[in-house]
């Protein structure tokens, strides 16, 4: 089963990366600033920052009948918020269980 692991940045040529499991819901554009997952590793929401400088987040599920693939739950990646915080925040308010973890 591949590890989701979805990270964004530069690399040694100055260009952006993204690794190949980013779901089709993010557009390549955005980056990831954060990627909080459930302790079961089956639900998580990730925090981007869009080019325009507005911020936003998506919540995604992976399930075995999926095949280990992160699947958009919502479409919270449609709203636009001023800051990373502001966003944080929105998350936990919108996601029962962001609340719930650690740190979040």
């Amino acid at each position: 089963m591949e590890e989701r692991h979805r990270t964004a940045g530069l690399n040694a040529a100055g260009g952006r990366h993204y690794h190949p499991a980013m779901s089709a819901r993010l557009d390549r554009s955005w980056v990831v600033l954060a990627s909080l997952q459930t302790a079961e590793a089956d639900r998580c929401v990730d925090i981007f920052r869009r080019p325009d400088g507005t911020f936003g987040f998506e919540e995604f599920r992976r399930d075995p009948e999926d095949m280990g693939v992160w699947t958009p739950v919502l479409y919270f990646s449609g709203l636009e918020y001023p800051s990373e915080t502001e966003t944080l925040a929105a998350a936990r308010s919108a996601v029962p269980w962001l609340a719930l973890l650690p740190d979040s």
